[in-house]
């Protein structure tokens, strides 16, 4: 790889890359750092990262890190909801709501609705960045828009 698709690959996925690590780790200034630290890693390993290959290397290696993240810290990325709610104003906030409930998903299903639904890559990529087959790829994600629905419903926001 050279410095000039380096530098488009920061232009070009700085910013979907730390917005992904902000949706799973509910954290701007963690998934800065991690952006960063997956930019970092991807120079250190310039001449063994295949060009065309670029951005699934950043993606899959920026999970890896959200996921040793958490693991390091401990975070645990269900939050009871339920004492959040005995609190809740008569009109909550959609995105407040929205991010709460990815928040409920584990790591793996998270990400893979971000990827499918928010990045836009199909399930045979998303398969290759996560080492899953296409088949737990459409389960994961099933499984995740599944807990989504059913929470909503429990939420009687969907009338």
């Amino acid at each position: 790889m050279t410095t000039e698709e380096y530098n488009n690959a920061v232009k070009g996925l700085a910013n979907r890359l730390c917005r992904f690590a902000d949706k799973l780790l509910l954290d701007a200034d963690t998934a800065k750092d991690i952006t960063q630290e997956a930019f970092l890693k991807l120079w250190e390993n310039k001449n063994q990262v295949n060009p065309v290959k670029i951005k699934s290397w950043l993606f899959t290696t920026t999970y890896r890190l959200c996921i040793n993240h958490i693991q390091r810290r401990k975070i645990i990325a269900r939050v009871v909801l339920e004492k959040e709610l005995s609190v809740q104003p008569e009109n909550p906030d959609l995105k407040d709501i929205i991010n709460n409930t990815f928040s409920l998903l584990p790591p793996i299903q998270r990400t893979i609705l971000l990827m499918r639904d928010y990045e836009g890559y199909n399930y045979q990529e998303i398969g290759e960045m996560l080492e899953l087959n296409e088949s737990q790829v459409k389960v994961y994600l099933f499984r995740a828009r599944q807990k989504i629905k059913d929470h909503i419903k429990d939420l009687k926001l969907v009338l």
